[in-house]
């Protein structure tokens, strides 16, 4: 099996959510800038704050929409074979992105008037709404592109994993249907995972993430398409979106609500559901 690069997901993820938010806020930052100071220049006529307020209304409304429009990513990822079907969905959002974008920078630029003692004017709403579609069009198309861009790295960074293909020729080593590894491309290498040293599994939007020796590897599957693949004298499924290697299971802790928490020997804790803990009695006895 081939070593994975020094330099891995688990590296990343001790700094992923701060470089990214400070990756957005430096980009929102420079661009509102780099805007404030051309229209600054463009509209050498008034006062030098206004075209300022325009720019950083624009940029802070932008800002307060990003959740929604990485939240829209998620929900429509722009892949190989998703495209079809997610680009006319994005369309469809980049509307009210673009009314709530228009909406959120006028308030700002009003309060931002009054504060001054003025009164901001945005013009007739029929003409400038249109015109302010066409800008916002291209900046949500921008966002859902660097967030596609970004996640394929991170897939990348990470490792991907495939089930093992049938050979060109002759009969496959192991059985397709239940297979006992599976192919991991990672910083463009492949190494193979043993399907009994998987942890757990949990269900990710288009994928199941396939978790051991602490690492997440996401495989394009459903969790109904990955049941049939898994051992059923190693895997139980506990929850809608986990499967659990029993073999890694430390404990189970019973809740008041009828639910339990599972306790893994690499010290995570993932939900049991009370649809699944039946199948946990059957094995283990009872679990109350």
């Amino acid at each position: 099996m081939t070593n994975p690069a020094a330099f891995d997901y688990r590296d990343f993820q001790r700094w992923q959510r701060p470089v990214e938010i400070g990756f957005w806020l430096l980009l929102l930052t420079l661009n509102a800038t780099f805007n404030s100071v051309t229209s600054t220049i463009d509209h050498a006529g008034v006062p030098a704050w206004q075209p300022w307020s325009w720019e950083w209304s624009s940029a802070l409304a932008l800002l307060a929409l990003l959740p929604a429009a990485i939240a829209a990513e998620r929900r429509w990822p722009i892949r190989f074979d998703t495209w079809s079907r997610s680009l006319p969905w994005h369309l469809l959002a980049s509307v009210p992105f673009s009314l709530l974008h228009v909406g959120g920078m006028i308030a700002l630029r009003k309060l931002a008037y009054a504060v001054a003692g003025l009164h901001y004017d945005f013009g007739p709403w029929w003409i400038n709404a249109g015109y302010e579609y066409l800008k916002d069009v291209r900046t949500y198309f921008s966002i859902i592109t660097v967030l596609t861009l970004y996640r394929l790295w991170l897939l990348r960074l990470q490792g991907e994993a495939r089930l093992l293909a049938a050979p060109d020729e002759g009969a496959p080593a192991e059985p397709l249907e239940r297979p006992e590894r599976f192919l991991v491309r990672k910083l463009g290498r492949e190494f193979l995972l043993n399907a009994r040293e998987i942890e757990w599994l949990q269900a990710s939007g288009n994928y199941v993430n396939l978790h051991l020796h602490g690492r997440d590897y996401p495989l394009r599957a459903t969790m109904a398409g990955i049941e049939g693949r898994l051992d059923p004298a190693r895997f139980v499924r506990v929850h809608r979106s986990y499967f659990v290697n029993l073999d890694c299971l430390a404990a189970i802790e019973p809740l008041e609500t009828g639910d339990a928490r599972l306790q893994l020997r690499d010290g995570a804790s993932i939900p049991c559901s009370r649809r699944y803990r039946a199948a946990l009695r059957e094995r283990f006895g009872s679990v109350d």
